[in-house]
């Protein structure tokens, strides 16, 4: 019998006298393992010992995401299982699972053991095999070695940066195998395909596999739970910090920024149940300018934050074109159709309709088709497929005179981010020319910038934050309103992963800009939510 997945075994035991069929070789020692542990979450300050007490649900949050990459692990895991045991009898060998002890003349006797013993010794190079080290089949494969050969290399996909380090969850194995003790986990069902979504040839081509869904992305934020929080001790310190004459804002500093933001944003109902007073009014008439704006965007929900920013980027004036690019563009489907229900329960008018009054032509169209929040969000790479829409973004823009927006509409905004790395890949074998390079060649304003948004956020989202925070912070000047809703919105999602494309992409750390660009209690908070300096 064979096992798939091992190399053909050399050496074993050589035939055996007496009628006993060769015994098979062992298996080698099983190569791979897990990388080393990358990344982790700085030391958390301040705060008391646990206490009894807890949080009432929240609601309004952002549903899990979901999409997301999952940890790139190398090699395989430690095997649970081996060769059952063979069953016992009077041999010597323990017992003949081919019924040669019903034999009235198996054609073995004693006299012939020391003998048959010499053979396997000479066998195993030299090795004295130990009493009854021969009665029954090991019970499992030897210990995996990390860093053996023979270990594939970590492969990534089509233009993304490289994943943080971190080791498989526990008891997670291959498909068809499940670790002691624990159910075999099964992947979850891609979302069905939209019937609205236009089709394209070979979508579905002979062989083609589907990938399995992607796990539940790792938080790598640089704020966590803080453990055994109470909210009324909280509250109370808030009180005290605004009680009497001035404000104690380091003590409102090292209480908010050692919260996540689902123990934050329940202190405001339990201030006014313990105190009778709003607390979002206290905090405004004791704080003041961007340290003030900052607080209360820390007391907000994600989603809260995200439907004020869209609704202050439209009204007025003018727009904030870059503030509806980055949200809708980074912004998963669960997130964006809650984003919808509450700018509707907010406002009375959907967002829907309120961009398309303040945009127009194709960039109001692009807006209008990230807002569904619709996308494919599966792992499905189709090859063919990916090539048939490079193809077809080339003839729409390089290949022609004049663009066919509508084309690099239709692909961007409802491609999963798997499949248009394939595309992206494609592309640039294909002309030779980065697909951001060929958008900008194009195209011009708000659609070239919503475009390449889109662009980068596909292949490297903490990258796309990095850029933003440093334009933020770059030249005379600092664009403050960013600068408080990345900082903010992205500290429980990836802003490890944001400080580490920060400084590869400008050698300098997050954290020294904002020193050098900020100053008072505003640095602070921003520094907390910073994380640390790299």
């Amino acid at each position: 019998m064979s096992y798939p997945g091992y190399p053909p075994q050399a050496g074993g035991y050589p035939p055996q006298a007496g009628g006993y069929p060769p015994q098979a070789g062992g298996y080698p020692p099983q190569a791979g393992g897990y990388p080393p542990q990358a990344g982790g979450y700085p030391p958390q300050a301040g705060g008391y010992p646990p206490a009894a007490g807890g949080y009432p649900p929240q609601s309004g949050g952002y549903p899990p995401q979901g999409g997301g990459y999952p940890p790139q692990g190398g090699g395989c895991p430690p095997q649970s299982g081996g060769f059952p045991p063979m069953p016992g009898g009077n041999s010597p060998w323990g017992g003949a699972a081919v019924g040669l002890d019903n034999l009235s003349n198996p054609g073995f006797n004693a006299s012939q053991l020391s003998a048959m013993t010499n053979q396997i010794t000479s066998s195993f190079g030299g090795m004295n095999p130990s009493p009854g080290m021969f009665s029954q089949a090991p019970t499992g494969y030897p210990a995996a070695q990390p860093g053996a050969t023979g270990t594939p290399p970590n492969q990534q996909p089509y233009g993304t940066y490289p994943q943080p380090g971190g080791n498989m969850p526990q008891g997670m194995g291959f498909p068809g195998g499940a670790a002691p003790g624990q159910p075999m986990p099964g992947y979850p069902q891609a979302p069905p395909a939209n019937p609205s979504m236009p089709s394209y040839p070979g979508s579905t081509p002979a062989g083609s596999a589907p990938a399995p869904a992607p796990l539940k992305p790792v938080n790598r934020g640089s704020i966590r739970d803080f453990p055994g929080a109470d909210p009324l001790k909280d509250v109370e310190v808030l009180r005290k910090a605004m009680k009497g004459f001035g404000t104690d804002e380091q003590a409102i500093i090292e209480l908010l920024g050692n919260r996540s933001n689902k123990q934050r944003v329940p202190m405001v109902i339990t201030y006014k149940t313990a105190y009778g007073k709003d607390l979002i009014k206290d905090l405004k008439s004791e704080l003041s300018g961007n340290f003030e704006k900052t607080v209360l965007a820390m007391l907000k929900t994600p989603i809260i934050l995200d439907v004020y920013e869209l609704k202050d980027a439209i009204k007025g004036a003018g727009t904030d074109e870059e503030c509806l690019i980055e949200i809708l563009s980074s912004r998963s489907n669960a997130e964006i159709q809650e984003i919808n229900r509450t700018y509707k329960t907010e406002f009375k008018k959907s967002l829907e309709d309120a961009i398309k009054s303040d945009t127009s032509g194709h960039f109001e169209r692009l807006l209008v088709s990230l807002c569904q929040g619709n996308r494919d969000e599966s792992q499905n790479v189709d090859i063919t497929l990916a090539k048939q829409d490079a193809q077809a973004l080339y003839v729409a823009g390089e290949n022609k005179v004049g663009t066919d927006e509508s084309k690099f509409n239709a692909i961007l905004c409802t491609r999963n981010k798997a499949h248009l790395r394939a595309v992206f890949h494609e592309y640039q074998q294909m002309c030779g020319r980065d697909i951001e390079k060929s958008i900008c060649r194009e195209m011009s304003g708000n659609l070239e910038r919503g475009m390449v948004a889109i662009v980068k956020c596909v292949k490297n989202t903490p990258a796309f934050f990095a850029e933003r925070l440093n334009k933020s912070m770059k030249g005379m000047g600092t664009d403050d309103k960013t600068l408080i809703r990345i900082m903010v919105s992205r500290s429980e999602v990836d802003m490890l992963d944001i400080r580490q494309e920060y400084k590869r992409m400008y050698g300098k750390s997050l954290y020294t800009d904002i020193t050098g660009d900020t100053s008072g209690d505003y640095k602070k908070i921003l520094l907390k939510l910073c994380g640390g300096n790299d």
